[in-house]
This record gives structure tokens, C-alpha cells and sequence, in this order.
């Protein structure tokens, strides 16, 4: 049976499209993430302070920062084309997608201090009506989620906020651009002299990559930087990291012992995982302690067995 979109549209209570956090069209979503970047509605001064988390591979610095974003937006553009034209692209007005634009306008605001790139990103949030348990944040701050996690996993807006956190500190610490950076510094050395006499090349790998941008898998050092980074962000938006430990019992539960859901092909085992956010507690509750909660809490989607209807609910 399909994922539905909509199967809890009216329940929700929705506001309209263009309601303050229903609507991401240009001019709203430059207006109200240019207030809460610039006036700190969450993030007070001295949490946009370095962090040791925010460490980055030297190797980024061998591909542009510009063409690898441009080269994601491209990419995140043609995903939404298609799945548009399946009808599988959930509305402004979705109670999922409201629910996590809401969720990520707490988190967003406390990028900046890691990479000072994002807070010049523009930022997109939408949810793809996928059965698919899989969600990700592109170079550039263009993140997406699939109605199968939500749906499937049942995750609360703790869990969801983990997931958030996780994915977009891929980006913040271009893992994307620091992959790219080791094969153009590989070609580098295979080439010798001549590929140092054409760097202007390496413009050409970056397009390369482009449109591998969306099946990237991350090496296991990556996805442990993105949960410490993730956890901290996440942290600091007023969501509990107790949750990454219910979180990633539940990703691991669903793979029954067939091949794992593809946003865990390259993590960490799941003792491992576990062992880790615990032993990160003492760093990142402090962070949750002082941080503003939420006014407004979500539920997620009905699950998959109750679910009806097609992609958006039409």
C-alpha cells in the first residue's frame, strides 16, 4: 500500500499555504529565516560560539564550495520535478512538511556558527511520499524526507529533530565536498605534473559529481561527526538527545536482519551508535537544559497499515 501524505491533513488543524510555517515559497521563507538568523529568536550570543564539533577536512578546500552547492541545487530541483510529476510531493499545507519546517526553523537558526556559509544558504524542507525509510540534507542546506520514516518509525518530534540535526551537519561539514576533494587530490597525484598545471579541472569534477549528490554514502568517521554535531544542534533547539538512543533502535529494528535501510548502509553499528550518543549525554544536555522548548508539539503520521489514499491524498 502506498505512503498517504494527506491521510491526516484535517485532523491537524493546518493552517493555509501561505500561514507562517506552512509556507517555504522565496519571499516568506527569505523573510522569516533572515529574522530568526539575524535577530537570534533561539540562538542566544554565546552559542554561536565555535564548537569542536564543527572541525572540517582540509580536503574541501580542493573543490569550490559554489559549484558543489550549485551542483547539489540542480540536483535537488530535478528531485522535486519528478517526484511532482508522480504526485508525490506533499503540499505547502501537509501536516508532516509543517511539521518539520517547524522543527528545522529551530535548528537553522544555530548553523552559522559552525560553517558561515549556511547562513547565506537558502534553505528547503520538503517530504517526498516515499515508502522509503531515508531522509538527507544536500550541500547547501536543501534537505528532504521521506513519508517512510516518518510513518514507519512513528518518531516523535525528538527523534525527527536527531535525524534533522544529523543530516544537516553533513552539509555544515561538507562531507560532500570533502569526498570530492580526496578523488580530485587522487587524480591530482595520478596525473602528476600536468593535472597541477590544469587545476581549473577540478571544476569539472565537482560538476561530475553532481548528479551523484542524492546516493552519496558517507564514510563511518562522516556519519560519527554528523551524530556529535547533530546532537549538539539539535540539542540546543530545545529537542531531547535522549532520543538519538530510541531513535536508532528503531532504525535498526526495521531491517528484521535483511540489508539495512539505505540512510544506515555506512553508519556505525547500532552498539556502537548507541554507545556513543550515551557517552555524549554529560556534553550535549546541558545545551537541551538551557535551550527554549518548543511551544508546539507534533504527532506523527498514522502507520503504514492505516495509511490510504495516494501520495497527496487527491
Amino acid at each position: 500500500m502506498k505512503p498517504s501524505l494527506e491521510s491526516d491533513r484535517n485532523a491537524a488543524g493546518l493552517p493555509a499555504a501561505h500561514a507562517a510555517v506552512g509556507c517555504w515559497c522565496g519571499f516568506h521563507a527569505r523573510r522569516r529565516m533572515g529574522g530568526l538568523l539575524l535577530g537570534g529568536a533561539l540562538a542566544p550570543a554565546g552559542a554561536l560560539a565555535a564548537i569542536p564539533e564543527c572541525k572540517r577536512s582540509g580536503f574541501t578546500k580542493l573543490v569550490s564550495a559554489d559549484q558543489v552547492e550549485g551542483a547539489a541545487g540542480q540536483q535537488y530541483r530535478q528531485m522535486l520535478q519528478q517526484a511532482s510529476g508522480k504526485r508525490a510531493l506533499a503540499p505547502e499545507n501537509h501536516p508532516q512538511l509543517v511539521r518539520l519546517r517547524a522543527i528545522a526553523e529551530r535548528i537553522i537558526p544555530f548553523t552559522p556558527a559552525c560553517n558561515e556559509r549556511a547562513g547565506n544558504w537558502k534553505w528547503e524542507v520538503n517530504l517526498i511520499g516515499s515508502n522509503e525509510v531515508n531522509a538527507f540534507c544536500m550541500p547547501g542546506g536543501k534537505i528532504a524526507f521521506y513519508y517512510g520514516i516518518l510513518a514507519r518509525l512513528q518518531l516523535s518530534d525528538d527523534e525527527v529533530a536527531t535525524i534533522m540535526g544529523h543530516e544537516a551537519a553533513h552539509a555544515l561539514l561538507e562531507h560532500a565536498r570533502e569526498q570530492m576533494g580526496k578523488s580530485t587530490g587522487t587524480n591530482i597525484l595520478l596525473r602528476g605534473g600536468a593535472a597541477l598545471l590544469g587545476l581549473g579541472s577540478v571544476g569539472d569534477i565537482a560538476a561530475q559529481f553532481g548528479s551523484q549528490l542524492l546516493s552519496l554514502q558517507y564514510s563511518r568517521s562522516d556519519e560519527s561527526e554528523a551524530d556529535a554535531l547533530g546532537l549538539v544542534m539539535s540539542a540546543q533547539a530545545g529537542y531531547d538527545p535522549h532520543a538519538g538512543i530510541s531513535l536508532w533502535k528503531k532504525m535498526m529494528s526495521i531491517s528484521g536482519g535483511s540489508a539495512p535501510p539505505r540512510i544506515l548502509s555506512t553508519h556505525p553499528t547500532n552498539a556502537d551508535r548507541i554507545r556513543d550518543i550515551e557517552g555524549r549525554l554529560p556534553r550535549v544536555l546541558p545545551f537541551f537544559e538551557k535551550a527554549s522548548k518548543p511551544e508546539r508539539r507534533f504527532g506523527p503520521p498514522a502507520p503504514p497499515a492505516a495509511a490510504s489514499g495516494s501520495a497527496t491524498g487527491k
